[in-house]
């Protein structure tokens, strides 16, 4: 996330929880990637008061950035807080950016950010970055109508769940496992 879309410091579209469960010698760590939902009833398209925040007809939600007034009503609705508010000069190096930010970057201060399921490169047929860059090979992406896709296999062999579905938000991002 942070490389394809030089995220400014302290931003992250996506962040990974982790916590200790069990007792020595059987203690473990899970960890829990949290980032935006992509809900098909999204609260923070509902309470945007400018309409920065939509839904593409692919389900995908995302923020107009020369939109976003920066209020945050978004950040407060939403349940899974995966968005961030950029206050400006991100920069790895105070009052520069590296030349790899300089050709990545367009965020403006004062807005809200998040993840956007890496657009882009879903428009060219690619996973997310997240996926296609996954060490663990733990993460995947694909079209939740399309009964043959890998993602909706997984979702009828395993016992997949989405986070706070009694929020009747109907995220699209699921987790499998204990």
């Amino acid at each position: 996330c942070r490389a394809e879309h030089a995220t400014p410091k302290g931003m992250f579209w996506a962040k990974v929880l982790e916590k200790e469960v069990g007792k020595f010698p059987s203690a473990r760590r899970i960890f829990l990637p949290v980032l935006c939902n992509h809900c098909k009833n999204p609260i923070c398209e509902e309470v945007c008061p400018t309409g920065a925040t939509y839904k593409r007809p692919d389900g995908i939600v995302l923020i107009d950035y020369d939109m976003c007034i920066g209020c945050r009503s978004c950040m407060e609705a939403c349940p899974y807080g995966p968005r961030a508010f950029y206050e400006g000069d991100g920069a790895y190096y105070p009052g520069a950016q590296t030349p790899f930010e300089s050709a990545k970057q367009d965020f403006s201060e004062g807005i809200v950010m998040k993840c956007n399921f890496c657009v882009d490169r879903v428009d060219q047929g690619r996973d997310p970055a997240c996926v296609e860059t996954c060490p663990t090979v733990c993460r995947f992406f694909g079209d939740l109508e399309d009964p043959e896709s890998k993602v909706s296999r997984l979702l009828a062999d395993k016992r997949a769940r989405p986070l706070l579905p009694e929020k009747g938000l109907d995220p699209s991002v699921f987790y499998i496992g204990s």
